[in-house]
């Protein structure tokens, strides 16, 4: 069977991950994907064939994963998280057209959005916005362009990507844009590490985000202007109370 399954393992645990994905990754021949994310399951897989790429070589990834299939091995292409959500899916669709006798399957997996909301607690309990920060594939102009919509809308925002050493400013910089339509009072909150070892989260004011000390390994939650605090957590209502008024 010439197949490819693109897989979202959600954080990285079994626990965290959709019993169709599992039952994919036991049936494929090779596991493909970036080093980090096999690194994830191949305490669960400990004998299956993987392939792996660095980052920034996601194309050469897929074209690899791709050319598996092609001769005659079930393939899956491991993302973290969605595999629809800043993952490889696209990618493989692009590339697929060249492999016309290799079936692609995505099968979705749980984003950092929603897994590191319910950490948080109920953030994204009304509509939201999903931005990434990192300007590899995305021009920076664009990126301030739909924060500041965004925060204009009065979106809860979520932010992929929020930090790198090489992007040490671009969270106090989009902090700063959505300051312009936001409270500075505004709750927000980060986490860390989602599903994994190390998991932490902290909730604050948009006004003490701007400072905060994250890494790529950390999603952020910016509020709306109805977003509250709730104990030690972060809850936006939809209003269901004033329904019932």
């Amino acid at each position: 069977m010439k197949k490819i399954y693109v897989a979202g393992i959600g954080p990285g645990g079994a626990d965290g991950m959709t019993v169709r994905v599992q039952n994919a990754l036991k049936e494929s021949d090779v596991l493909c994907g970036y080093t980090v994310y096999i690194d994830l399951v191949r305490d669960m897989f400990p004998d299956k064939r993987t392939l792996t790429t660095p980052m920034t070589r996601e194309t050469e990834r897929c074209r690899m994963a791709l050319e598996e299939a092609a001769a005659g091995n079930t393939v899956a292409m491991i993302c973290s998280g969605d595999a629809g959500v800043y993952g490889m899916a696209g990618l493989i669709y692009e590339l697929a057209q060249e492999y016309s006798d290799v079936e692609v399957e995505i099968l979705p997996g749980v984003t950092a959005a929603t897994s590191g909301a319910a950490v948080l607690g109920a953030p994204l309990i009304h509509d939201f916005a999903v931005i990434s920060l990192s300007d590899l594939l995305t021009p920076w102009e664009k990126i301030e362009a739909r924060l500041r919509c965004a925060a204009e809308a009065d979106f809860v925002v979520c932010l992929y990507n929020p930090m790198s050493k090489k992007r040490s400013d671009y969270l106090k910089r989009a902090c700063e844009i959505m300051g312009a339509h936001k409270s500075p009072d505004t709750v927000c909150g980060w986490v860390r590490n989602i599903g994994r070892e190390g998991e932490e989260y902290q909730i604050m004011t948009l006004r003490e985000l701007a400072d905060a000390q994250i890494d790529m390994f950390t999603t952020v939650f910016v509020g709306n202007s109805q977003t509250r605090r709730i104990g030690d957590k972060m809850v936006t209502p939809r209003g269901y109370e004033n329904k019932r008024r």
